[in-house]
């Protein structure tokens, strides 16, 4: 158990390395950054698959990263467009607590439906971590495609 524990706290961390890094360079090239961020949290996904976390499992905290960041994204991009790097910093503090609060309603709604449905939902560590990721950056991916197609 202290094991998959162990390796659940690296696996994390080595992703966040990995975002962090990637990210990073794909901020100068822009044009391709919400494929890239779609990417990373496919990516996510992928490295519960060793630890036979299931998709169904991992659901609730996916819908939660997809709704807070999508969010997020969207008014970060507005108050930017509006009142520069201050207006995005302050659309992305506001966009995120509206959006915790919301997201947070179907990641507890999903939560206690799996939990109905079966002994367990076998929520774990690593799955909600991951999963939350995974969601916060498919979401961003999406909406920064959308921006960059539409030139904001």
């Amino acid at each position: 158990m202290r094991n998959r524990f162990i390796l659940s706290i690296i696996n994390i961390l080595v992703l966040c390395v990995v975002i962090f890094g990637v990210s990073s360079y794909f901020i100068y090239h822009s044009q391709f950054i919400g494929f890239v961020i779609l990417g990373l949290g496919i990516l996510c996904l992928v490295s519960l698959i060793p630890f036979r976390v299931s998709l169904e499992s991992v659901w609730p905290d996916i819908v939660f990263g997809l709704i807070d960041n999508g969010i997020l994204a969207v008014m970060a991009i507005f108050g930017g467009e509006i009142g520069g790097v201050i207006g995005a910093v302050i659309g992305g503090v506001v966009g995120n607590a509206i959006t915790d609060g919301i997201a947070g309603i179907f990641e507890g709604w999903l939560a206690e439906r799996n939990h109905k449905k079966s002994t367990g939902d076998g929520r774990t560590v690593l799955g909600s971590a991951v999963g939350k990721m995974s969601g916060c950056l498919l979401s961003a991916g999406v909406v920064l495609t959308f921006a960059n197609i539409l030139g904001l």
